[in-house]
């Protein structure tokens, strides 16, 4: 009796601290577009399913690739006996910062030249980082007040754009919407659309802009469009937000063929001596993804104004994470102060480059083979790292069911992701969702 006894009172305590939990009231979040593609693909047995969703390039035998260049670093930075593991400033590795600025605004950058920029060490998702900073009442800070009044300001971002942009800005407790960018009938940029859209922002307003090979459309402005978008930003008081996640990385004949062109949209916006914030990173351009490695670089009117936001950036940073790693900006700064490396960086750059715009042309001859009714020469025309196909959500999720491939619902896929030999498994896939889904 004394063991029965105990053993209810021991089942009535767990019952009430179950019944009791704190947790237990949690409510699943919804479905992450992304995520539940990279889940779907992860628990299918299929020994032939292809993952095409994830932004990540891949080598021929699909592994990811680490840079020659960046095993190099890793080695002399290991071979270094001066090389420790202090902590790093708040505003991290300084060369880092100095070498990050130059290689998006150049050289003989005036702003660089003048004091007026302000560059920090970050993680290389630098949106999130940015998108604190930007929150109220901290924006406030920055502004002398007057944007407290403004937390609804919309905060205007492309349509379509890179997945988490529009997640990141409303968990930063800022409003966002979309101005028109991609026209689905020309598969193209909706340029007239996106001249209204940003000529009815609010004056105060950040508006998101990606440098080049935007993602996920694969299309950018040309230099003269850029300069229409530049005056419009400029007349309109906007800020702009430049998402650079793609420099360098599509400039070795990704797009325009040379390491300064990828970097022209937003060099157009620090000539004229206006403001802007410019997110880097280093994943693509260096295969650094898990090193998590980029910058924040704000562009100032004046070197009093980089001082003022420099003190509040590191009033931002110290209480989120104090110090940033130490081993990405390591490995960047080495290879960006080593001419050698510089060099040899580049052609493993082109190399890159090189396979994906191949890889773009084998999709597009196997879907041309295939007879696949449309037009899909916007395969080829399109740049960077992605491929908007036209395919609809319906479409897709036929090609997981029955194909075992897997890509976002908006029909986005990773060209990087590609190889020679699972092209033509693709282009069976598109030709079968295109000829028998609606």
């Amino acid at each position: 009796m004394t063991v029965l006894f105990f053993f209810q009172i021991h089942c009535r305590l767990i019952n009430h601290l179950v019944m009791s939990s704190i947790l237990s009231n949690v409510l699943p979040a919804p479905e992450d577009p992304v995520l539940s593609v990279i889940f779907a693909c992860r628990d299918d047995p299929c020994p032939v399913k292809l993952n095409v969703s994830a932004g990540a390039y891949r080598t021929e035998e699909g592994k990811p690739l680490v840079l020659e260049v960046v095993r190099k670093a890793e080695q002399q930075l290991a071979n270094d006996l001066s090389c420790d593991k202090g902590y790093l400033p708040i505003d991290g590795l300084a060369d880092f910062n100095k070498l990050s600025a130059k290689l998006t605004l150049g050289d003989d950058s005036h702003a660089v030249e003048e004091n007026r920029v302000v560059t920090i060490q970050c993680l290389s998702a630098i949106t999130g980082f940015l998108s604190v900073h930007l929150r109220a009442p901290g924006y406030a800070k920055w502004s002398g007040g007057r944007e407290a009044a403004h937390v609804n300001t919309p905060r205007p971002v492309p349509n379509p754009t890179w997945g988490n942009h529009p997640f990141i800005f409303t968990l930063a407790g800022l409003c966002v919407e979309y101005f028109r960018y991609y026209d689905p009938q020309t598969r193209g940029l909706d340029f007239e659309g996106m001249l209204e859209d940003l000529g009815a922002a609010p004056s105060g307003a950040i508006v998101v802009l990606q440098s080049c090979a935007h993602n996920p459309t694969g299309i950018d402005p040309t230099l003269e469009q850029w300069e229409k978008i530049r005056q419009i930003v400029r007349s309109k008081g906007l800020l702009p937000f430049f998402d650079n996640a793609y420099q360098v990385r599509c400039t070795t004949t990704f797009a325009f063929g040379n390491l300064d062109s990828d970097a022209q949209s937003v060099r157009m916006f620090v000539a004229d001596g206006g403001e802007c914030l410019i997110a880097q990173s280093f994943a693509k351009n260096m295969g650094l993804y898990g090193e998590r490695i980029g910058a924040l670089t704000i562009v100032c009117t004046s070197q009093d104004v980089a001082r003022k936001v420099h003190s509040q950036v590191l009033l931002v940073v110290r209480p989120m994470y104090l110090s940033p790693p130490i081993h990405g900006a390591s490995i960047v700064t080495t290879i960006l102060k080593n001419s050698d490396m510089y060099k040899d960086w580049t052609i493993e750059l082109k190399g890159m480059a090189d396979r994906i715009i191949s890889m773009r042309q084998q999709l597009y001859e196997a879907i041309q083979a295939r007879g696949t009714p449309g037009d899909w020469t916007h395969i080829i025309k399109q740049i960077g790292m992605f491929s908007f196909t036209g395919l609809n959500e319906k479409q897709v999720r036929w090609m997981a069911k029955e194909y075992h491939i897997y890509m976002t619902y908006d029909g986005r896929i990773s060209i990087a992701s590609l190889s020679s030999k699972t092209v033509p498994q693709l282009a069976d896939a598109i030709h079968a969702a295109v000829t028998r889904i609606a």
